[in-house]
Parts: structure tokens; sequence; C-alpha cells
């Protein structure tokens, strides 16, 4: 037989929620990554995260044997994209879009509780989570960093041979060490200033 549809009372009239699928999901990674943030991991559990999205904990552990195992789920799902190659015209025009979106994805839900869990937990425990981060954000904005520097090249407006992995890794990892390391936050990220001060003149003929 299907599964029933996860039941709880509304708030505000009693009335109980039926929502299965996406929704429900949804309700849930968005309920878990707010209380990640606004409380941390160590006090994230499963039951908080159950009453925060007006759902039953068997719902929860039907899917997600943790709390690790949904927060990482979360993390996959509402990681925003970081979206096609912009083509702005010019080089760079394209780097500050680029750079931009990376800002935007630091400053999203998601990306706020990453920033909690990397200052609560020590790297090892952190790993796993910031593997995630890697694979759904930083690479593929390193990669877009190098596909708009080769079309620079080929309008000669990137030095030859200047476009390699260390020179695609400097956004990101500036990005993030101002963040973890110094302790700014990412609306104090000025794409532009980034592009201009940065990343332009390692790579200007």
């Amino acid at each position: 037989m299907p599964a029933e549809p996860a039941v709880a009372r509304g708030p505000a009239t009693g009335a109980p929620l039926r929502r299965r699928g996406e929704a429900l999901e949804n309700a849930i990674f968005e309920a878990a990554l707010q209380q990640l943030t606004a409380d941390g991991y160590a006090r994230l559990t499963m039951e908080g995260v159950a009453a925060a999205a007006q759902t039953g904990k068997a719902a929860l552990y039907r899917r997600w044997p943790s709390k690790e195992e949904l927060v990482k789920d979360a993390l996959r799902a509402c990681l925003p994209p970081v979206g096609p190659p912009p083509d702005t015209g010019g080089l760079r025009g394209d780097l500050v879009e680029v750079v931009t979106r990376l800002r935007a994805a630091m400053l999203s839900e998601p990306g706020a509780a990453v920033r909690a869990i990397m200052g609560e937990l020590d790297q090892q425990r952190a790993h796993t989570f910031l593997a995630i981060v890697l694979e759904r954000v930083v690479e593929p904005t390193a990669a877009l960093i190098a596909e708009v520097l080769a079309r620079g090249a080929t309008r000669g407006e990137v030095r030859p041979g200047s476009v390699t992995p260390l020179v695609t890794d400097v956004v990101p990892a500036l990005m993030l060490y101002r963040v973890k390391m110094c302790g700014g936050a990412p609306a104090q990220l000025d794409p532009a200033e980034i592009v201009d001060e940065v990343l332009l003149p390692i790579v200007r003929p």
C-alpha cells in the first residue's frame, strides 16, 4: 500500500497540513537550514526540524537516518547553481557577473548554513559538508572563470598562458578566506573590486 502523506496541524487553524513528495521535502530542507543557521549544528535536532516543518518525526527518519544525512541532502538540493557562462560582451563584465553569482551563493540561506558549520565544526567533522560546497559551488565557479578567461584570451584581453588552475582558484579561495579567516560578511565582498584589484592584474597582457 502507498505510504500515507505526512500530516501535521497548521499553527493558526489546527487544520491538518497534508504534504508529500517535493513540497514536504522542500519544507524539511528549509526548516533544517533555518535551524542550522540560527542555532548551530550541535543544537540541530530531527525533532526540531520536524516541528518547524510541521510534519512528524517519522517522515524524516524514513528517509534520513541522522541529521548529518539530512543536512547533506539539504545543501545538495538548495545551494544555488552558478548557472551558464555569462556573456556581457567583455571580459571584465563577465568576470564581475561570475563573482557576483558566487557572492549570492554565499549570501543565500544554504550559504549561511555552511558558514555556521565552518564556524562550529573542526576541519575533519566539517569535511563531508565542505565537499558538497566544493562540488556544487566552488569548482563550477572556477570552471566558469576558466571559460570566461579563455574567451578573453581569444579576444586578446588575456595574456596567453595565464589561465591556469591556480589563477582560476584565486577568486573562490580569496572570498572563502575573507569570510572564514577574517570574519568578514559576504555582503562586504565587492565583486568589482575583486575583479579589478586581483584577477584582472594577474591575467592582463
